[in-house]
């Protein structure tokens, strides 16, 4: 089966001072995404940032930066919910009224580094029914054991639309799971078997954890928002290396890479509606 390569370019929390190559604004984002497609990434986890790259869930900073997406290349956009842990949950949920073809789905509230990422189950329900009204493919993240629980209370809820399941295993974040190759094999275990998985693994783990991922079956994601560094010692000269890593990888181990075509068959991706009632 063929591989599917995300990229995340930005991420809510890194900033210019800490890789002057992180895309920011939505030009940049723009830029960085259509290097990343040309390199193998079938997929665009977006975040965006506002005139002070502050995390945002503007709603027209979004619709700007998805249409200068759209104009340079022709990857699957899937807008981040997570947005920032300063921004209310009501925003950020909104920003499924734009209806890319995928947005994330965070379904528990956790510690997060030192603050708290909040996700109320009704909200996370209510959000979860109104992505599948809109034809918004849900991506599950899960930081840990107890959000894949919540995750399959949502399927036997039926408020996660047609298809295969498709979750994010999330390793690395403080207040969720270690980066461990341990927990990851735990998790992917635990999944539905019919499941479609990526591992997202942060900081120095990524490229191990990516690899591992890979050859347990899953697919992989690439970026600054999860890790700032091409080696030990070496910031990564934006996002178009770390896509090219992770093409190297999958090839290494005779895995094809995804085409946005062969993409949208695995995920199961529909086509929204043209039309929808409010949120």
């Amino acid at each position: 089966m063929s591989v599917v390569i995300t990229v995340a370019p930005t991420g809510p929390i890194a900033t210019k001072a800490d890789n002057p190559h992180l895309p920011t604004q939505p030009e940049e984002i723009a830029d960085a995404v259509a290097q990343a497609y040309a390199a193998g990434a079938a997929v665009a986890h977006i975040h965006v940032r506002d005139a002070n790259d502050r995390p945002t869930a503007d709603p027209t900073i979004a619709r700007r930066t998805m249409d200068f997406i759209a104009e340079r290349c022709p990857i699957l956009i899937q807008l981040s919910t997570g947005v920032g842990l300063d921004v209310p949950f009501e925003q950020r949920a909104a920003l499924v009224e734009l209806q890319p073809r995928m947005a994330t789905l965070n379904p528990c509230s956790m510690s997060f580094g030192s603050g708290e990422f909040r996700n109320p189950p009704r909200e996370v329900h209510r959000l979860a029914a109104r992505m599948q009204e809109l034809g918004v493919k849900p991506e599950l993240e899960i930081y840990d054991t107890g959000h894949l629980d919540a995750c399959l209370r949502l399927r036997d809820a039926g408020v996660l639309g047609a298809g295969p399941l498709q979750f994010s295993i999330v390793l690395g974040v403080a207040g969720g799971m270690a980066p461990t190759a341990a927990n990851l094999v735990t998790m992917v275990n635990r999944l539905p078997e019919d499941a479609i998985w990526q591992v997202i693994a942060i900081g120095r783990t990524n490229l191990q954890l990516t690899a591992l991922g890979l050859a347990l079956g899953g697919n992989a994601r690439a970026g600054l928002e999860d890790t700032l560094h091409l080696r030990k010692g070496e910031l990564s000269r934006g996002n178009e290396p770390l896509i090219q890593r992770t093409v190297q990888l999958a090839r290494a181990l005779d895995l094809p890479v995804a085409s946005v075509d062969e993409t949208e068959a695995l995920l199961g991706l529909s086509t929204p509606p043209l039309t929808a009632q409010p949120y």
